[in-house]
C-alpha cells in the first residue's frame, strides 16, 4: 500500500476513494516564490489557485473524525485559512517548532516553523496531547529547499494516526512525511509534482529500507 507517486495531487487525489486515509501531514508551497541559495525553487509557489481544490480533495479522502496537519506560509495565511474552512476543516490547534538558528533575517530573525492542526468531524482527544511548542532539528536541506526533519514529524504521525493507519502527504517533496510514517509503523501515500524531488524521495525511502534491513 505504501508508495510515493509522481504527479499533480489535483489529478491524483480524485482517484482515491473517499474517507480512505487516516491522517494528512503536508507542507504545501507557501506562495512566496521561494528560491534557495543554489537557485532551487518549488512548483506552485507563486499563485494560490490550487489551494482550494487541493484542500477540498484532502477533506474528501480523509476519514471522518480525523486530523490534518498543514504547514503554511505566514505571508499568505489568509488564503490558507480560507481554503481550509471552505473545504470543511475546523482549526483546532497551532504548532510552533522552535529553531536554534535563524532561516533568514529581515525585520526579525526567523527562528521557527509553524503548522495548523485541522480536524474533520469530531476526532477523539489524544490520550497524551503533544506540546504545541516542539524543537526543530536542522536537516541541511540536502534533498529539498524546504525539507522538514522526519524526526520532528514522527511525533505528529504517532499522535494523530492509528497504528498501521494510512498517512497522506499530497505535497511530498523529498519524502519526510513518508519516512516519518514508515518509522512510526504506518503506511504512507506521497504525491510529488517535481520529478527531481520525487526521485530524491524515492531514493531516500529506498535507503531507509536498506538501513532497516541491515540492522
Amino acid at each position: 500500500m505504501s508508495r510515493i507517486v509522481l504527479g499533480n495531487c489535483l489529478e491524483v487525489m480524485p482517484t482515491f476513494p473517499a474517507a480512505s486515509v487516516d491522517f494528512i501531514l503536508t507542507d504545501p508551497p507557501y506562495l512566496v516564490n521561494y528560491k534557495d541559495r543554489t537557485g532551487r525553487s518549488i512548483a506552485g509557489d507563486v499563485a494560490g489557485d490550487w489551494l482550494g481544490p487541493a484542500f477540498a480533495q484532502m477533506h474528501r479522502v480523509l476519514r471522518e473524525d480525523a486530523f490534518c496537519v498543514s504547514f503554511y506560509g505566514w505571508q499568505a495565511v489568509d488564503q490558507f485559512m480560507a481554503a481550509w474552512r471552505a473545504a470543511g476543516f475546523r482549526i483546532v490547534g497551532h504548532l510552533v517548532f522552535a529553531k536554534s538558528y535563524s532561516s533568514s533575517s529581515r525585520f526579525l530573525k526567523y527562528q521557527h516553523e509553524s503548522a495548523y492542526l485541522l480536524a474533520k468531524g469530531r476526532p477523539a482527544m489524544p490520550a497524551a496531547p503533544l506540546s504545541d511548542v516542539l524543537t526543530w532539528k536542522y536537516t541541511g536541506n540536502r534533498y529539498h529547499p524546504t525539507q522538514k526533519p522526519a524526526e520532528c514529524l514522527r511525533p505528529l504521525v504517532e499522535s494523530f494516526s492509528p497504528a498501521r493507519g494510512i498517512v497522506l502527504d499530497p505535497f511530498a517533496g523529498s519524502g519526510s512525511t513518508c519516512v516519518a510514517a514508515r518509522e512510526a509503523g504506518r503506511r504512507y501515500l506521497g504525491i510529488e509534482l517535481d520529478p527531481e524531488y520525487h526521485a530524491a524521495a524515492a531514493a531516500r525511502l529506498a535507503q531507509t529500507i536498506d538501513l532497516r534491513m541491515a540492522a
